[in-house]
């Protein structure tokens, strides 16, 4: 008898992704859905409701990380693990993290409905507070489940009303067991919208992500003097935020004068006394500083850090920079990212091997299991917004392909690094 080759259903998958679409939804079609608020806990009653529908056994460790698991032949196999996240931006898409859980999803439940079993476990995972955009650093979830962040540590971050994760996580009823985590797993993948334009530009069907841009985070305070936006002379004005749109100038030169790869980025900026008629005494901006090469990223961080303490004092306005966050660059698996190169020629797909300029779960899931990534076009490379979009055409390829790598992993006792 010859087994029947799996493919997902399409039409299924864009109605799980429609409907979870309605969690949170914003005015022009996108999703405000925090780590551990309301909205984030509908979402995850049904997500287990769907695993549960599906015939997976749910569980849920004492990060909220919610997995659903298809038992394998062998129980003892270290399990392939497959997912992302359901969090967003506060003005976020609907694709962003959730298509690598959902897609994660189709893939099993298209193998639960085709009677297949595979000799290995296959769990998905929903990772809790990917975003950071409640709770910081990002990437909290599975940063905890990887041991790069202490239990302490997560428990304790607060958001912007001083709400801290463990009291969050017990309010919306997911706070579990440690013992709930995964041990021993085979490999993680993670499928995952690019972000950027460059697989729509090139026309291409997939992305085989070989690692993620080392970050650092830098927070810049510039303190001038608050004064009578009338009565006070242009030349004697210790204007701080005049002084940030000097610096940010200087950031944007650097990076650009750098090389193609550099980004640096100015995403968050706060005033003071922030009153129309008052010049501004006092700004805090943060700096976004990313390359794939950690000794590169950490010449230019110090190079810039020196640029903005020069710019700041030829303003006359005193300047404190701390570095709130640094991670180093990820290396994925060269041989996950083989299997998966052979797999799209397989299918017939178009694709090509790049560097994930943003964070994701896969990061830290890289330190303690063989991890991989696929991407899939975002049309105009927009994300992070309500107007991030990816075509049905190009989701079904990438889940077909992730489909076909699991179903392969799930069946091999390979090991590899």
């Amino acid at each position: 008898m010859i087994e029947q080759t799996p493919t997902i259903n399409i039409k299924r998958l864009m109605k799980t992704i429609n409907e979870s679409a309605t969690i949170g939804k914003l005015s022009r079609g996108g999703i405000c859905r925090l780590a551990l608020t309301d909205d984030d806990k509908k979402m995850r009653d049904l997500f287990i409701q769907w695993l549960s529908d599906t015939g997976l056994e749910v569980r849920v460790d004492d990060f909220g990380n919610i997995y659903g698991r298809k038992e394998g032949k062998n129980p003892q196999a270290p399990p392939i693990l497959i997912g992302s996240h359901l969090d967003t931006q506060p003005e976020g898409g609907r694709y962003d993290g959730i298509l690598g859980v959902l897609v994660g999803l189709e893939v099993l439940t298209t193998l639960n409905n085709m009677g297949i079993q595979t000799e290995r476990p296959i769990e998905v995972i929903n990772f809790t507070n990917e975003e950071g955009s409640r709770f910081e650093p990002p990437i909290l979830g599975a940063g905890g489940l990887a041991g790069h962040f202490d239990q302490e540590f997560v428990y304790s971050r607060k958001d912007r009303e001083g709400k801290t994760f463990l009291n969050e996580l017990k309010r919306i009823g997911y706070h579990g067991s440690k013992r709930n985590r995964i041990q021993n797993c085979h490999c993680y993948l993670e499928l995952h919208i690019e972000q950027g334009p460059v697989l729509e530009h090139k026309n291409l069907d997939i992305g085989v992500v070989t690692g993620i841009q080392g970050m650092d985070w830098l927070e810049v305070n510039l303190i001038g003097q608050s004064d009578h936006a009338g009565p006070t002379p242009m030349n004697m004005r210790k204007d701080a935020l005049y002084a940030a749109s000097k610096i940010i100038q200087v950031i944007r030169e650097t990076i650009v004068n750098l090389d193609e790869e550099a980004t640096a980025t100015v995403g968050r900026l706060a005033v003071k006394p922030n009153s129309i008629n008052c010049v501004p005494g006092e700004v805090i901006f943060s700096v976004d500083i990313r390359h794939s090469d950690d000794v590169i990223k950490e010449k230019l961080t110090q190079s810039l850090i020196e640029k903005i303490s020069v710019s700041a004092a030829a303003e006359q306005v005193a300047v404190k920079i701390d570095k709130i966050w640094e991670s180093s660059a990820t290396q994925f698996s060269g041989n996950l990212v083989n299997i998966i190169t052979e797999n799209v020629k397989k299918l017939g797909y178009s694709s090509q091997k790049m560097i994930s300029g943003a964070g994701h779960d896969a990061k830290y899931m890289n330190l303690i299991t063989p991890t991989a990534m696929i991407f899939v076009p975002s049309v105009a490379g927009k994300s992070h917004c309500q107007e991030e979009f990816t075509e049905a055409e190009a989701i079904e390829k990438g889940a077909n392909l992730l489909l076909k790598t699991v179903y392969q992993l799930a069946n091999s006792n390979a090991s590899f690094k």
